[in-house]
């Protein structure tokens, strides 16, 4: 039933599943161009039609009582931010508990056009060793899918580049609102690393 849906609300929009998972059983994935809310449910039901669960972050006080039981069939995982531990870190001991994780990260961190992306997607596969695969929603095209998989070379501004060039081409519902893909930690690697 799940599956007929999916199926039915990308048919209903135009919209068709482009490209297979990876094989790998954990890995992050970047959710971009993020630009409206109506990433979610395309999101959602590209995952249904691929047949893989994903899961997102959010902070714990969305996990309470009513709403907690339908955040967590949508996939959701609970961040504690008041506890002394950081978010990249409980994010990136998740991958220890789970024998399959694919924790879905809007790179973005926001829906309007900033002047970089959030490193955390970066910094959680490489503290979990485990790859970046590269998702998007292409509302030019009406489709979204997979593409490849990247693990985090520690060279920051060369795997930042092999992102930037699979976003090119990708086109968010309001395009004036995609942060372009630079990480701010890329300038101050390259003066290090040069």
């Amino acid at each position: 039933m799940k599956l007929w849906f999916a199926k039915f609300y990308l048919r209903l929009f135009g919209w068709k599943a482009e490209g297979a998972p990876p094989p790998e059983r954990k890995f992050v994935l970047i959710a971009a161009p993020h630009t409206t809310n109506w990433d979610l449910p395309f999101t959602l039901a590209l995952a249904v039609v691929f047949g893989v669960k994903v899961k997102w972050l959010g902070k714990h006080t969305l996990f309470a009582w009513p709403y907690g039981w339908l955040m967590r069939a949508m996939g959701g995982l609970a961040v504690r931010r008041h506890v002394r531990e950081n978010v990249v870190q409980q994010s990136a001991n998740l991958f220890a508990e789970y024998d399959d994780l694919i924790l879905t990260v809007p790179a973005e961190g926001t829906r309007s056009r900033g002047e970089f992306w959030k490193s955390g997607f970066y910094q959680i596969a490489s503290k979990a060793k485990v790859p970046i695969v590269l998702g998007y929603l292409d509302y030019k095209q009406k489709c979204g899918g997979f593409g490849p998989a990247i693990w985090p070379s520690g060279n920051l501004k060369a795997d930042m580049d092999k992102i930037r060039a699979f976003y090119a081409n990708k086109t968010g519902k309001y395009p004036e609102k995609f942060t372009p893909p630079k990480l701010r930690d890329e300038s101050s690697q390259a003066a290090m690393l040069g």
